[in-house]
């Protein structure tokens, strides 16, 4: 019994177990917005790589996958602030997207998730303009905005964890 406890990797065990909570978390954060979803998911690989020496996960694959989660955040950032501003949001309807996305985030659910960014910034927007057309409209703008960077980040998230899987798999 203690000659099998010896013999466990216990770096590669810790790493692979740090890598799984990494990309559990990261996929939370593909859809919670106050979690750096793609980062971690990059973060987890990176730590699988370590585990295995950087012979079966290489550094080629770390790097494409650290690219993908750098688009991502990209990606998600401008989307927002692009439906914002193309609806003609004032810079207090795009505080008000920030502050109503912070806040979603501690309502929890995804009724807060969703709901809340449109809610601020539609608030902050009528905050500035006193027009609940206008606000109105830069609320969806921004909601849009939120729902299409989510929706890359998904995609990128699924497509690490698959490139991820290949890697381990060949």
């Amino acid at each position: 019994m203690i000659e099998w406890f010896q013999q466990i990797d216990w770096f590669a065990l810790c790493c692979w177990a740090g890598a799984v909570s990494l990309i559990i978390a990261g996929l939370a954060g593909t859809v919670i917005p106050a979690i750096p979803g793609l980062p971690l998911i990059a973060g987890g690989i990176f730590l699988i790589g370590w585990a295995g020496g950087f012979e079966t996960v290489g550094w080629t694959t770390i790097i494409a996958c650290a690219v993908m989660a750098v688009v991502g955040v990209v990606v998600d950032t401008v989307a927002q602030t692009a439906g914002a501003q193309k609806a003609g949001a004032s810079p207090q309807g795009i505080w008000g997207s920030l502050i109503g996305t912070v806040a979603g985030v501690f309502m929890g659910g995804i009724a807060g998730i969703l709901v809340m960014p449109l809610v601020g910034a539609f608030i902050g927007e009528f905050w500035a303009k006193r027009d609940l057309l206008h606000a109105g409209r830069v609320g969806i703008a921004t909601w849009i905005g939120m729902i299409v960077g989510t929706a890359v980040k998904v995609a990128l998230a699924f497509m690490m964890l698959g490139i991820l899987v290949v890697v381990l798999l060949i």
